[in-house]
């Protein structure tokens, strides 16, 4: 295993909901073995409200959280992945996109809480799931001895981890 954290990328199209609270919660629960990114095949361009506005419940300064591409993370000064994640949820009709640049991929489809519509307390209630089911996942991985696991081993929990509650 490399001499840093274990690199993980949270990808989805628009990079705007699901992917940055991926990239917050990793940050958070798994500082020193984790770093994380978060990126989309066709960012938005800015975090949704919803999730900058969580971020701020949590306690996490959602000031550095930008909507960014995945080009980012295929260039020559990009830092090295070790694991790229999905969370766009299939079972929406959503396309995923598909990143190359990591030897190990997880899918951990998720209903997006930017599509729901309403008043700022609802879509904060559909914030709020996100990160709940997000917590599961993030929490399942970390309590993995992940860092030594055998490739094969780590694929199987991670698809394990993909099909918990919430699952899109």
């Amino acid at each position: 295993m490399p001499d840093r954290p274990f690199t993980v990328l949270v990808l989805c199209t628009g990079n705007s909901a699901r992917s940055i609270l991926g990239e917050a919660m990793f940050q958070s629960l798994g500082a020193g073995r984790i770093a994380a990114h978060s990126a989309g095949s066709k960012p938005k361009g800015v975090p949704h409200p919803g999730a900058l506005r969580l971020l701020a419940r949590k306690g996490i300064d959602p000031a550095p959280f930008r909507s960014k591409s995945w080009n980012e993370f295929t260039g020559p000064d990009a830092p090295p992945i070790d694991l790229a994640i999905t969370v766009c949820g299939n079972a929406a009709g959503e396309a995923c996109p598909v990143f190359m640049g990591a030897p190990l991929k997880a899918h951990w489809g998720l209903p997006d809480p930017a599509d729901v519509t309403g008043d700022d307390a609802a879509v904060d209630a559909a914030f709020a799931q996100t990160w709940d089911w997000l917590e599961l996942r993030v929490r399942s991985m970390l309590d993995l001895p992940f860092e030594t696991m055998d490739r094969k081993d780590l694929t199987a929990e991670l698809a394990r981890i993909g099909q918990m509650e919430g699952a899109a």
